[in-house]
């Protein structure tokens, strides 16, 4: 039974990640800014981050099942 949650919270974070990676990408291919008031540079590499650490949990998430 507790396979289900590991499958939502691995589903969320993967999705998540997966998302915001896309989104940081189709940003920065557009010249457009990441986030308003900060470097492109900073906040595209925070972003990325961000989005690999999430999708490295909904990896580790889904080894838990």
């Amino acid at each position: 039974m507790e396979s289900g949650p590991a499958i939502f919270a691995g589903g969320v974070f993967a999705l998540f990640g997966g998302g915001l990676l896309a989104w940081t990408a189709a940003r920065m291919r557009r010249g457009e800014p990441v986030a308003d008031g900060v470097r492109p540079v900073v906040s595209a590499t925070v972003s990325g981050v961000v989005a690999l650490l999430a999708v490295a949990v909904g990896v580790w998430c889904f080894t838990r099942i």
